[in-house]
């Protein structure tokens, strides 16, 4: 009984390290105009018809699902269930992910506003320093914790070639980068950034890891098996929709399964980084 409780806590400690988010951001605080973001309250997204056939949908030349909520509105989080998207489940083509099927899924979609353009929004992606100290809430300790707690740029892939963060400038269509991030419990992984679009009116980026993902030399996220891709749209001059998807790859350690709450968790994180909103504001995206 005693060993079956150790991998009980051993379990649910695990899981509070694997959504590393994020992920893959930062950006300078003094770039942003917090006075006129809306509040930083969530919702749930309600069950639309197409969603259980479809599945999520990002913005990819049709309507996203789950849809935009309205600029005053919360941000729209959506776990999805395997149970009915299927275990082979297929991503949008979009998305540019050859593996099929997923642990865990989760989808954010937002408006909001920001005075800074298309370029302050690509100095907030390669400010990849500005993501150290940002917290989330644990559900397992009910409180607000340290997510990321050091993270930098990379010249290459690998961890030695520290530089300093990615300018707006440098951040082209086409072109990956390289950054390492260090999470509170698994420590140290690095990860690449692939800029898909980067105009006046769209910046879309994806992240993946490219190194094995380890817990106390247990491995339980092996390269690409953490993914995620960012859509942001310009919708007037200082309005922009926001679509995030995050996926954990199907054939990710089982010890790791089960935490929905954490994974929503972490999904939040990020977002409010990316646009601003305080990181232990309440309410958190699940309790």
């Amino acid at each position: 009984m005693r060993t079956i409780n150790l991998f009980t806590q051993f379990r649910h400690v695990l899981i509070l390290s694997v959504l590393l988010f994020l992920v893959s951001v930062g950006a300078p605080a003094q770039d942003l105009n917090r006075s006129q973001l809306p509040p930083p309250m969530l919702q749930a997204s309600k069950p639309l018809e197409l969603d259980s056939h479809f599945g999520p949908l990002p913005p990819c030349g049709t309507e996203p699902i789950p849809p935009y909520p309205p600029l005053d509105n919360p941000a729209v989080v959506k776990s999805w269930s395997r149970s009915t998207l299927g275990r082979d489940w297929i991503p949008p083509s979009c998305a540019n992910w050859t593996q099929i099927g997923f642990t865990t899924l989760v989808t954010i979609t937002a408006r909001f506003q920001y005075n800074y353009g298309a370029e302050g929004l690509l100095r907030h992606v390669g400010a990849i320093s500005e993501l150290a100290g940002t917290r989330y809430w644990s559900t397992t300790h009910k409180q607000w914790r340290t997510l990321i707690v050091d993270a930098y740029a990379l010249s290459d892939s690998r961890p030695a070639q520290r530089r300093s963060d990615f300018s707006a400038a440098e951040l082209k269509a086409g072109k990956a980068f390289y950054f390492e991030q260090v999470d509170n419990l698994s420590g140290n992984a690095v990860y690449r950034l692939d800029i898909i679009d980067a105009s006046e009116s769209r910046i879309v980026f994806d992240v993946e890891n490219v190194t094995t993902m380890h817990y106390h030399l247990i491995p339980i996220l092996h390269p690409g098996e953490l993914q995620s891709m960012y859509f942001l749209d310009r919708e007037s001059d200082n309005v922009w929709r926001f679509y995030s998807i995050v996926r954990i790859g199907k054939n990710a350690s089982g010890l790791i399964l089960g935490s929905e709450s954490s994974s929503v968790n972490r999904a939040v994180a990020f977002y409010r980084h990316l646009v601003a909103l305080p990181d232990t504001q309440e309410p958190p995206g699940a309790r």
